[in-house]
């Protein structure tokens, strides 16, 4: 299953990068590098999706969009 995930980088002297999946609510982690936002961020959509499961919440599909992100001249 595939989710898209939201990356910010963080600024410099704090966490290097944040993570959220739109299609879990309240799925946000972080990172010191990409590395460790890849291995967390999957970790909190299977932790996220458990609980759900748990609660007797309805568990998220990925989406079958995706993001385009474009750069304008100004």
């Amino acid at each position: 299953m595939k989710y898209i995930v939201e990356v910010d980088c963080g600024e410099p002297g704090q966490i290097a990068y944040g993570a959220s999946v739109p299609a879990i609510p309240g799925c946000f982690t972080t990172g010191e590098s990409l590395a460790e936002l890849r291995g967390n961020r999957i970790e909190v959509i299977d932790a996220m999706r458990e609980v759900a499961r748990e609660e007797g919440w309805a568990v998220p599909d990925a989406p079958t969009g995706f993001i385009l992100q474009i750069e304008v001249a100004v």
